[in-house]
């Protein structure tokens, strides 16, 4: 990544304006980034924005250049990062890289008790069965499979409730029933998910499933948030009735504007295709003759 020093104003008035295609501003070169990897250019203030904003949300551990399009699917590199963040959200970004190598790594696991989180190392099997895991920081034992108390004999069972492998927690608060119950496992990556406030719309930040956190059913495709129109979940969305029918009007109209542009468009687009396909007859068939000597 460069960024080019700092000069004169009066020394800047005679160099090019370069466009940042995150803002759609023009800026000298002095003010822009170019990532090393791909050599894309954006403002420095706008790409800060961006990699601030993914590592704040949780979103992604290796940062892509911002432009959908880059034809090299370019990433900024550590060093890269660390010149433009400040050093705590440095430190969570390198948290979230560690987190995620441990997800993806067979070998070890994080313990379930939410007052540890410490990162247990599995026996090496060649069988993917469920083994007994023990903490070496609280001593808990629990299975590597379902990350329940470690039940030998026999067969996992799903949605294991939090209390299950929650050591010394006796309080109310963890003995709530499973509607209310502030931590639960993402239905599609099994991953621990707390709620504290907020909407009954979850999104897991592992594998991005969206699902209603009282039944856990997938709403992936539920653009509409029909799920809350009925059935035991009816009325439990935590917004209100106005809200949702705001929320539904943008989504349809989205989806009209996009269909209308559509049909305004196709007759155009008809009309000239005939005459891009006669341009590139001509211009094959320029090429082929051959030069004049």
């Amino acid at each position: 990544m460069t960024t080019a020093r700092y000069r004169p104003t009066w020394d800047l008035a005679l160099d090019p304006l370069v466009s940042c295609k995150l803002c759609l501003g023009e800026f000298p070169l002095e003010q822009m980034t170019t990532i090393t990897q791909c050599q894309c250019v954006f403002c420095t203030l706008c790409l800060k924005q961006y990699v601030e904003l993914l590592i704040k949300e949780g979103f992604e551990t290796a940062i892509s250049c911002p432009d959908s399009a880059c034809p090299k699917r370019g990433h900024l590199q550590e060093n890269e990062i660390e010149c433009m963040v400040a050093t705590e959200i440095m430190q969570r970004y390198r948290q979230l890289q560690f987190e995620k190598e441990v997800l993806l790594d067979p070998s070890r696991t994080w313990c379930p008790s939410s007052t540890c989180q410490a990162v247990c190392q599995l026996k090496e099997s060649d069988t993917a069965l469920p083994q007994l895991v023990r903490c070496n920081v609280c001593t808990l034992e629990f299975c590597s499979a379902c990350k329940a108390s470690w039940h030998p004999d026999q067969d996992c069972q799903e949605n294991v409730p939090i209390t299950a492998f929650l050591p010394g927690e006796s309080s109310s608060f963890f003995k709530a029933d499973d509607d209310n119950a502030p931590i639960k496992r993402c239905p599609k990556c099994k991953v621990y998910i707390e709620r504290d406030e907020g909407c009954a719309q979850m999104m897991c930040k592992n594998c991005k499933h969206a699902f209603c956190w009282y039944c856990l059913e997938s709403l992936d495709d539920d653009f509409l948030l029909i799920h809350y129109d009925k059935g035991p979940c009816r009325n439990k969305l935590g917004h209100s009735r106005a809200s949702v029918i705001w929320h539904r009007t943008q989504v349809v109209g989205i989806f009209a504007g996009f269909g209308l542009l559509l049909l305004v468009a196709s007759p155009f687009l008809l009309l000239a295709t005939p005459f891009v396909l006669c341009c590139k007859c001509k211009c094959s068939k320029g090429d082929d003759d051959p030069l004049p000597t």
